[in-house]
């Protein structure tokens, strides 16, 4: 039977440049045995370079990596106990499934009859067992993924890695791939590294994301802090929908901020600013719209999507244009309607301007 290892990985002030080019400036980054994190961000921001670095296809310029415990900063692939599942499945169209599974292992010298015997393993982990027979092209790119999966896993890795692994697939299969993902890797007790720059993605399977902007880490925590506690503007606008509204903080008192914005004050949680400039981040769906004759920011409906169990609105208002999702479909509002905006004070959140 398989027996996978939980690996910790460790980042101590690791830096990556290509010539005179930094693509990743000093990172210090600790994953706990177990963990799934993600590495979040735009293209370039260095979440791909992290993870070769990981799995040892790139070597560091400065600082040192480790995985469980060992210093692994100088050894390639083939000497790190890691396995990388890839953005392309790479199984090979002429073998089977079940030997593109072994493959691996055959690779290691292992017997053929015991790395098959592995393999219908790997399978049966990743709920595919009795496909060991079928080829490549007889599967749905969902089992095919799974099929990368379970080749990586059975080479027991002490960590996983996973390349924009849901990148061929549709919408709806991403969907549901990426919960099997997470099922498979909390069930066996991986350590996997995922990268992506889908935010609802890395939201849906995380523990922690780490989100990167210009080589380096912008703010890492639970996908529920960074939604709900954003430290910058960059964060709130890149994790979920979010409007950012100018406003004046006007001064703090126990941690809450007396706000002015467009006439109106708030008491808003002050997220460690002061007095001066800052940005409001309101999310969609804790905007509300009621008829204009109501307290509120006032504005007027510029486009109304109905999506049968919302309704998506954008409203031209004096604090630019909102993105307000209403579950209130039996009473919508229709373009050029006059409206008057809502929303919790409490659930609004301060980034620096």
């Amino acid at each position: 039977m398989t027996t996978l290892t939980q690996g910790s990985v460790h980042f101590d002030g690791v830096v990556k440049k290509y010539g005179a080019v930094t693509a990743l400036k000093r990172l210090d980054l600790k994953i706990d045995p177990g963990q799934l994190v993600t590495l979040l961000g735009p293209s370039g921001c260095g979440k791909t370079t992290t993870l070769r670095l990981v799995a040892g296809l790139e070597m560091a310029t400065e600082g040192k990596i480790l995985i469980g415990g060992e210093d692994v900063t100088h050894l390639t692939a083939t000497y790190r106990k890691v396995s990388m599942v890839f953005q392309s499945y790479a199984l090979f169209p002429h073998m089977t499934v079940r030997q593109n599974v072994a493959y691996g292992l055959t690779v290691k010298s292992m017997p053929k009859a015991e790395a098959a015997q592995k393999a219908d393993h790997g399978l049966e982990l990743v709920g595919l067992a009795g496909f060991g027979d079928r080829l490549p092209s007889e599967l749905s790119g969902g089992q095919q993924q799974r099929v990368a999966v379970a080749r990586a896993i059975v080479l027991e890795p002490e960590v996983l890695l996973l390349d924009e692994p849901l990148s061929n697939l549709d919408a709806k299969l991403r969907r549901h791939v990426r919960e099997e993902i997470r099922q498979i890797q909390q069930r066996l007790g991986l350590t996997a590294v995922y990268v992506t720059h889908d935010q609802e993605e890395a939201m849906a399977v995380s523990d922690r994301i780490i989100v990167m902007k210009n080589a380096e880490i912008a703010q890492e925590g639970t996908p529920g802090d960074l939604y709900e506690a954003p430290k910058s503007e960059f964060i709130a606008d890149f994790i979920g929908d979010a409007n950012l509204a100018a406003c004046d903080v006007g001064g703090v008192t126990d941690g809450i901020a007396s706000v002015r914005m467009d006439g109106l004050t708030y008491q808003v949680p002050a997220g460690g600013l002061n007095k001066g400039a800052a940005k409001m981040v309101l999310r969609p769906h804790h905007l509300r719209l009621h008829s204009a004759d109501e307290p509120g920011v006032k504005g007027v409906v510029s486009y109304a999507a109905y999506l049968g169990k919302e309704i998506q609105y954008t409203v031209d208002s004096p604090l630019g244009e909102l993105f307000v999702i209403s579950g209130v479909v039996n009473k919508p509002f229709a373009q050029g309607d006059d409206v008057s905006v809502q929303f919790d004070a409490n659930l609004a959140r301060l980034v620096a301007a």
